[in-house]
């Protein structure tokens, strides 16, 4: 999106600029992305640098952030940074845009990663930087994968272990052992702000809400050096065309891509 206005004391942003950012939306009225001018916070937005679309670009924020969150918030697996060699980490379901996400910013900080997805992702997620890779329908996955990394920690372990998922609850966890530390992961955390879904609370985290200015401010470099790559996208046309991409995803046709409306 645009830079048309700036309030005071913002020096990050300057009219003009090209940016992509976390927008506070959902319930909240008046609040959002899904219009023509949207409010952002300089502290969580990026610019965009010339050589990336903005296409590419709006897919960016909620998925690197989910990513980031997941790996190093104090909340979720928080992994030791300084510390990564030797170190690994299970991402399942890797050609999923937070997966590919998780699978870069882990590998740029010396993690190995292991990851699973279908084997026609194999590849794309090597290129993102899986070290291995299995496909999750293997009934073998597991004994595989403990074959390259016996004593990994990180995500999944049948004894023990942290684990963060995408879905609130432990109770969205199946054939998990009782001593695994299981978390989950909700980007709203990064807004400094409380959230509510259903029976479970989030509250404002001042720590979750450093770490996203942290990655945000990381971004734009990492993106413009090649460092980062963003999902594939696919660019569809018009307000008639949302139905159809619902209706991809229901389907589950919808792999390794995002689907971006150009409106």
């Amino acid at each position: 999106m645009e830079v048309v206005q700036i309030g005071g004391g913002v020096t990050r942003l300057t009219k003009g600029d090209i940016v992509g950012a976390l927008i506070w939306g959902g319930e909240t009225k008046g609040l959002g992305a899904y219009s023509e001018y949207c409010l952002a916070d300089q502290r969580i937005a990026f610019k965009v640098p010339t050589a990336l679309s903005r296409e590419d670009a709006s897919t960016i924020p909620l998925a690197a952030a989910t990513a980031w969150l997941a790996l190093f918030s104090p909340d979720c697996l928080n992994l030791d940074r300084t510390n990564a060699q030797g170190t690994s980490v299970l991402v399942w379901g890797g050609s999923t845009s937070a997966g590919l996400y998780s699978i870069q910013i882990a590998s740029l900080y010396g993690f190995d990663v292991i990851t699973t997805c279908s084997p026609h992702n194999a590849e794309l997620v090597r290129s993102y930087g899986a070290k291995y890779v299995f496909d999750y329908k293997d009934e073998k996955v597991a004994e595989e994968i403990r074959k390259v990394a016996p004593n990994i920690y990180h995500v999944l372990t049948l004894r023990q272990g942290s684990i963060c998922t995408v879905r609130p609850g432990k109770a969205n966890t199946e054939g998990i052992s009782e001593k695994a530390h299981v978390t989950d992961v909700l980007v709203w955390t990064a807004f400094l702000k409380e959230h509510r879904y259903g029976k479970f609370h989030w509250p404002a985290s001042e720590r979750d809400h450093e770490l996203a200015i942290e990655l945000l401010e990381k971004l734009g470099p990492w993106l413009e050096e090649g460092m980062l790559k963003p999902n594939a996208t696919k660019v569809l046309s018009g307000l008639d065309a949302v139905s159809g991409g619902f209706q991809k995803y229901r389907d589950r046709k919808i792999s390794a891509y995002k689907i971006v409306y150009q409106i």
